[in-house]
Order: C-alpha cells, then sequence, then structure tokens
C-alpha cells in the first residue's frame, strides 16, 4: 500500500516579475517500507520535492498525501501532530545543540512536546544501542566526529517512532567511511525496523542503498528504476 502519494505537483517561485517552475507536474507513489533515493543535479528541485513531501512547504499545485491526507488541505494543528509524530528528517547539517549531551540531544524532541522523560527512558536507551553509542552518551557535540554527530541525529528522528524519515543530503558533510556507515545504518534502520526512507543524494553510491532511485532532472522525473546494485 502507498504511505505517499504525489499527484500533479507543480511548484513555482517569483524571480522579479517572473514566475520559475521548479517542480513540473510531478506524480509518483512511494510503498510502506520502500526506500527511495531522489538524484539529480543542484538546481533540478530535489529539496524543494523533499520539503514537500515533509510538509514543511506548500505546492503551487498538485498534492502530495500521507496516509491518504492531502497536507495542503488538513489542518495546521494536525500537520504539526504528524510532524511530531509521522515523519522524522535528518538534514545535512546535523544542527545540535552545542552545549546538551547525547542524551539531551536526542530527547530535545521530547522536551519540546511536553512529555515525561522517564516515559521514553526505554526507547532513549534502545536507539542509543541502535545508533552504537552507548559509550558517549554523556557526551556534547564538539567532543564527537561529524559521523558520530548525525547517529545522534539520526537517533532524535527516531525517539518518537515516526513511519517516515526524509533524509536532506544525510552524507554530504562525511568522509566516504562515515558516509558509508550512516548509509549502513540507514539501511538498517529501513530493513530491520521497517521505517520508510527518501533521500535526496548527489552520490550515486549513497543512492544505490535504497529500494529504488528516482532521477530528477530541471524538475522532471526523467527515470524511475529498481536498485539493482543495491549495497550490502
Amino acid at each position: 500500500m502507498s504511505i505517499i502519494e504525489v499527484k500533479n505537483l507543480i511548484k513555482s517561485f517569483k524571480v522579479g516579475k517572473e514566475s520559475v517552475e521548479v517542480l513540473k507536474d510531478i506524480s509518483f507513489n512511494v510503498k510502506e517500507g520502500e526506500f527511495i533515493s531522489i538524484m539529480g543535479p543542484s538546481g533540478g528541485g530535489k529539496s524543494t520535492l523533499l520539503y514537500l513531501l515533509g510538509g514543511l512547504d506548500k505546492p503551487t499545485s498538485g498534492s502530495v498525501s500521507i496516509d491518504g491526507k492531502d497536507l495542503s488541505t488538513i489542518k495546521k494543528k494536525e500537520i504539526s501532530w504528524m510532524r511530531r509524530n509521522k515523519i522524522g528528517f535528518v538534514f545535512q547539517f546535523y544542527n545540535l545543540v552545542p552545549n546538551l549531551s547525547v542524551e539531551d540531544n536526542i530527547m530535545l524532541p521530547i522536551i519540546l512536546d511536553g512529555k515525561k522523560l522517564k516515559d521514553y527512558q526505554k526507547k532513549l536507551d534502545d536507539i542509543i544501542d541502535i545508533i552504537g553509542m552507548q559509550d558517549k552518551r554523556k557526551l556534547t557535540p564538539r567532543e564527537l566526529s561529524g559521523g558520530q554527530q548525525q547517529r545522534v541525529a539520526i537517533a532524535r528522528a527516531l525517539i518518537f517512532e515516526p513511519d517516515i524519515i526524509f533524509l536532506d543530503e544525510p552524507i554530504g558533510n562525511l568522509d566516504s567511511k562515515a558516509g558509508t556507515e550512516i548509509m549502513k545504518l540507514f539501511k538498517k534502520i529501513n530493513q530491520e525496523y521497517g521505517k520508510t526512507l527518501i533521500q535526496v543524494t548527489h552520490s550515486v553510491n549513497a543512492a544505490k542503498y535504497g529500494t529504488s532511485i528516482i532521477k530528477l532532472i530541471d524538475g522532471e522525473i526523467v527515470d524511475r528504476e529498481k536498485s539493482i546494485e543495491q549495497v550490502v
């Protein structure tokens, strides 16, 4: 079953008196448990598409639906709930709070949502185990490598157990070794925990970790294919 449905999606921006179409009549579906890689050159509309899929922006026309709910028509309160509970984001920049520990950075969404930390302690322990940072939980971001900081950002995205995780160039700031480790972690989260992942990436190698690849050029889908060479 499709967890995300994109129909006739168009996104335009005003540049002076001109209207520039960044996304041009895009339609596709994402099934539950898929790991989609969206590839294409800079300026092709990848990040714009990702933000529309995650409800961070609204389309000029067309629709994005999650679980059958059109994001542009549901109430702000519901979309806020969905962003906190249904979907998670991991960005190229880790966006960690420098003076908070690994634990506190992971738990930040819980704190901001006004929930009791003690109710999430077991989940915190499980997630720290998933990202392999049991011995670093009391450290602050400045004591961590880039790859370790991204692991913390991934854990923060997982704390509410979202069904869908959006990844915006998630290894763009990492060296090849750290990038490979992070991509293997995403694959584990997809396969072992059943999360639906959608990433935008410039990297051919990163794209191969997905179950299928959508190629986006000049705001149009030019190809969608299964990732035959999935990396083990």
